[in-house]
C-alpha cells in the first residue's frame, strides 16, 4: 500500500508541492487490520491518528455489557479518539474492523512534527478536525430527531452497497434500533420503491 490515496485527499483540501506531499512518506506507516481486529480499545491512550485507504471501521463503546456503535467510517476519512489523543487519557470507544482493512497512522509526535515541517498539514488537521465536529453533530441531531427509516434512508443513499459489507447487526446498532426493526424498515423501503 502507498500513500498515494492519502495525498490526493490532502491535495484536495490545501495546494502542495511534490516536495511537501513526499513529507507524509516518513511519517504514516501502513498497516494492514484483518476483519473483527482493533486499531484501539477501549480504555488504552489513542496516541495516533488514522486515515482509511480501504475499508470499514466502526467505532463503538460499550455500556453495562451492550455495545453501542457511534458511527461508521469508511475509505478517505481520517480517525482517532479526539479527547484521548488531545488529552492523553484512555478512550472512551474502540475501533474495530468491520472488513479487512488497509490503513495509514501517524503517531502524535510524528503528526507534530509534520506540522512543523510543513503549516500547510495543520491546515489540514484543523479541517480534518471541523469535518469531525459536524459529522459528530449531524449524528446527535439525527438521532435525536430522524425517525430510524429515515436514518435508514441516508445512510442508504451515501452508501448503497453497505448490507454487502457490513453485518446487519452492526448497521442497525449504528441507527439505534435491533436488527429485526431494521429488517422491517428495509422490506417497506423496497415495498415503497417497487410502487
Amino acid at each position: 500500500m502507498t500513500t498515494e490515496r492519502l495525498k490526493r485527499y490532502c491535495q484536495q483540501l490545501v495546494a502542495f508541492s511534490p516536495d511537501e506531499l513526499a513529507l507524509v512518506d516518513a511519517c504514516f506507516v501502513a498497516r494492514h487490520v484483518k476483519k473483527g481486529s482493533f486499531l484501539l480499545e477501549e480504555g488504552h491512550i489513542c496516541d495516533f491518528i488514522t486515515f482509511i485507504d480501504q475499508g470499514i471501521i466502526r467505532h463503538f463503546h460499550t455500556k453495562d455489557g451492550v455495545e453501542k456503535t457511534c458511527d461508521l467510517s469508511f475509505p478517505d476519512t481520517f480517525i482517532t479518539e479526539f479527547t484521548s489523543f488531545t488529552k492523553n487519557v484512555s478512550s472512551l470507544y474502540a475501533f474495530q474492523a468491520l472488513q479487512d482493512c488497509e490503513v495509514l497512522f501517524v503517531k502524535k509526535a510524528d503528526l507534530l512534527s509534520l506540522y512543523n515541517q510543513c503549516p500547510k498539514y495543520e491546515t489540514i488537521g484543523r479541517l480534518v478536525a471541523e469535518s469531525v465536529a459536524q459529522r459528530a453533530t449531524e449524528i446527535a441531531m439525527s438521532l435525536s430527531s430522524e425517525k430510524p427509516e429515515e436514518r435508514y434512508k441516508k445512510l442508504m443513499l451515501k452508501h448503497p452497497d453497505l448490507f454487502q459489507q457490513v453485518q446487519q447487526k452492526y448497521i442497525a446498532n449504528f441507527l439505534g434500533i435491533s436488527p429485526e426493526s431494521l429488517s422491517r424498515i428495509r422490506k417497506r423501503v423496497a415495498l415503497q420503491e417497487r410502487s
